[in-house]
């Protein structure tokens, strides 16, 4: 099952996805981390996360760039973080796909939704601010619009993360205490 939560900065998306991830069941817990630590600003970020996850038995896997070869445990649950981070790495990064990053991440998604018992992957909300954006920050979001919407067409369910709020658009109910 795949499961894309979505939401602007700082919406609480990524605390509702891990609630997602935590509630289904015994499994091995795979975080997949797209964030590659290039300053100290991202470091920081990094070690934040880490320590939000700390005794919740997720294990781990640094992914900046292709996905579809991402060695994941079958049955697993996996939480993946976030197409935003990947989408960058993709178009950007030496080793990314660049002019083929929708369908190098499409693939990675239907990889693990192959091997996985279940997959929630976050990503951010674009162009609610406008789309008055130029050169690579245009490539940029387009590019993931794109992966966002095929990804929203492709998945059980989609839920956008408003205030802290989950709403739920596809094919679930709200499963978070915390609402």
């Amino acid at each position: 099952m795949l499961t894309l939560v979505v939401g602007a900065a700082a919406s609480g998306k990524s605390e509702y996805a891990e609630s997602l991830v935590l509630s289904a069941g015994p499994a091995r817990r795979i975080y997949i981390a797209t964030m590659e630590p290039l300053d100290s600003e991202s470091h920081l970020r990094v070690e934040r996360h880490r320590r939000l996850r700390a005794g919740k038995g997720f294990e781990t896997l640094e992914c900046y760039t292709n996905l579809p070869s991402a060695d994941v445990p079958a049955g697993s649950v996996v939480l993946l973080e976030c197409l935003g981070n990947l989408c960058a790495n993709e178009l950007y990064s030496p080793a990314g796909s660049g002019d083929r990053a929708v369908e190098s991440i499409l693939a990675g998604l239907e990889h693990l939704r192959r091997q996985c018992r279940e997959v929630v992957v976050v990503s951010n909300e674009v162009f609610s601010g406008g789309n008055r954006y130029q050169g690579d920050t245009l490539t940029y979001l387009r590019v993931l619009a794109e992966v966002n919407r095929r990804a929203a067409a492709s998945a059980e369910r989609v839920y956008e993360v408003v205030c802290g709020i989950p709403v739920c658009h596809k094919g679930g109910q709200m499963a978070y205490a915390g609402v």
